[in-house]
């Protein structure tokens, strides 16, 4: 492979625009993964950039063109809570997209009101800004983990809402590295699934619905979520939330059906399935990233021998594996 750090040195010092900007942010070389996911485990990036705000548009369709016409692996990474990176880490670049954030207001056609906000975003930020301005329909991202790209990338969905009951519109880097904003279709969800999972473009930003609604019915809502997510001991150990998909076929939710077959506290090394749900798997406190699909592996071949059933897996795996 190409000398990375030539290579991102010949980028970042090159001008982006007629104004002369540069590359302003975060860039580091054999940067642990175990740092930016929420399992907290991972090797090392060969490289790790995160690319300031007001130049991140026009730094990522730089980067992206030059490293495909190299040769070289990008992971796009925005909060990390869907993400185990190999214990031998990933060869090539991760752009992560933590400061490219922003939330605001917007007039959306006929007078209406609209939510814009960029990639970067926390969606738990998104929802806490929302109840502030008294506007409502993603009240079920409160207390989650994510950033709004990850969240309308794999389509969020909890408490029976998805990302896609709200989205209007999203703003993407598209395979030509041209902005480009896509109109929500109903018909390209569908449960966790979104257009862009088959495509090999950078979300930019989502534009959401919203409807007036007094702050505080907003606030007890969400703060109703959170304490559910609490006592479901989403915050107790590492983890990724869910590590199953759900599937209508299987007639009964993935958890209960892993509960009914005795695998609660079911161990590989560190990994645990919780003890106190069937489809939390999380980090005692030691676990490796191949501890975490080893285990996964073993809950996916327990179900498949005993149900029938093939589970899909929430969680992307990222890197070399064996």
């Amino acid at each position: 492979m190409l000398n990375l750090r030539r290579f991102m040195e010949k980028i970042n010092n090159e001008e982006l625009d007629n104004r002369g900007n540069k590359f302003s942010g975060l860039l580091y070389f054999d940067e642990p993964m175990s740092a930016h996911c929420t399992f907290k485990v991972g090797g090392k990036a060969d490289v790790w950039v995160r690319p300031d705000k007001f130049i991140f548009q026009l730094y990522t369709a730089k980067l992206l063109k030059a490293a495909r016409e190299e040769g070289i692996p990008v992971f796009v990474l925005g909060a990390g809570a869907n993400v185990v990176v190999s214990d031998r880490g990933f060869r090539g670049i991760v752009l992560a997209t933590g400061a490219y954030q922003g939330i605001s207001r917007r007039k959306y056609r006929e007078e209406k009101i609209c939510v814009l906000a960029r990639a970067g975003t926390s969606v738990d930020e998104l929802s806490f800004r929302m109840a502030e301005w008294g506007l409502s329909s993603l009240e079920f991202l409160g207390g989650m983990y994510g950033s709004v790209g990850g969240a309308v990338w794999m389509n969020a969905r909890c408490y029976g809402k998805s990302v896609s009951d709200a989205l209007l519109e999203t703003e993407i880097l598209n395979e030509n590295f041209e902005r480009e904003k896509i109109p929500f279709r109903a018909e390209d969800f569908s449960y966790k699934k979104s257009p862009f999972q088959q495509r090999e473009v950078l979300i930019l930003s989502a534009r959401f619905a919203v409807q007036p609604r007094e702050s505080a019915d907003v606030r007890k809502e969400m703060e109703g979520y959170r304490q559910d997510r609490t006592e479901k001991g989403h915050y107790r150990f590492p983890s990724a939330g869910s590590a199953f998909k759900n599937n209508q076929d299987f007639m009964e939710p993935t958890g209960r059906i892993i509960d009914q077959l005795g695998l609660r506290g079911l161990s590989v090394g560190g990994a645990q399935v919780a003890p106190w749900h069937g489809n939390f798997i999380i980090n005692t406190g030691n676990a490796t990233a191949s501890d975490i699909k080893a285990l996964m592996g073993e809950v996916a071949r327990r179900v498949k021998e005993e149900r029938g059933f093939d589970l899909e897996s929430e969680i992307l795996f990222i890197g070399e594996w064996d």
